[in-house]
């Protein structure tokens, strides 16, 4: 069964609203993972229009189970994990107008540049995961690169599920995933992931762990977050 990682930047959203002191992300990590996350997800955007390096430094030494750290290819970002050494790193695409991550990072055409990321970080101990869209190009390209991990992104899934028409894009994860495992790399998946499209992505057969965040702290505001949490956890362990 797939490991459960809580992408927590929402809780940090909510408080950057009006610059307080709360809602806590750290709170809410320790809240995660006492109702079963088996990991905890963080994107530290250059813009830090959500999680700060504070946040992020202290749920270095207080998250108990393994903290992912979102984060594009760039030096500074690169230098921040160096010293941080969060238990993996994955390299996202990143532009300042988007109101999230829209789609997968472009390994193909930024061979070079992740290949030396992933050099850089993961000869330093920390375990690179490249978010990427579910294409064979992208995977060989993520093999050329060195990396242990894809993340395969599930954005256009989680729409053609809600549109009633999933079977096309269920196909296309299922084989890259397939491709991706039989080619070494561990498989992890994530965004726009819900209560209502994630079990047939948690049944395919091999995926190391599921990201997911926004609809579980939308769930959180109206239930809490340790039972928005565990009904989650319920869904994924198959």
């Amino acid at each position: 069964m797939p490991k459960l990682g809580v992408n927590i930047d929402h809780v940090a959203t909510l408080r950057q609203a009006r610059r307080e002191l709360r809602p806590d992300p750290v709170e809410a990590a320790a809240l995660c993972e006492r109702a079963g996350a088996d990991g905890i997800t963080v994107h530290l955007r250059e813009d830090r229009r959500h999680i700060q390096e504070h946040d992020v430094v202290t749920l270095r030494r207080t998250v108990t189970t393994h903290l992912n750290l979102e984060m594009a290819a760039t030096p500074a970002m690169i230098d921040f994990a160096l010293n941080l050494r969060p238990d993996m790193a994955t390299l996202v695409p990143e532009r300042r107008e988007e109101l999230t991550t829209e789609g997968g990072l472009d390994a193909a055409a930024r061979l070079a540049e992740i290949s030396g990321a992933v050099l850089a970080l993961q000869g330093r101990g920390i375990p690179v995961s490249l978010f990427i869209e579910p294409e064979m190009s992208q995977v060989e390209a993520a093999l050329k690169s060195g990396a242990a991990f894809v993340e395969f992104h599930t954005g256009a899934y989680a729409r053609a599920f809600h549109a009633g028409a999933p079977d096309a894009e269920f196909a296309r994860i299922a084989t890259a995933a397939v491709y991706s495992r039989r080619q070494g790399l561990q498989v992890n998946m994530g965004h726009g992931l819900d209560y209502d499209n994630v079990r047939p992505i948690a049944e395919l057969e091999g995926v190391w762990e599921l990201n997911i965040g926004h609809s579980i702290m939308a769930r959180a505001i109206l239930v809490g977050m340790e039972r928005a949490v565990g009904d989650m956890k319920a869904l994924v362990t198959v």
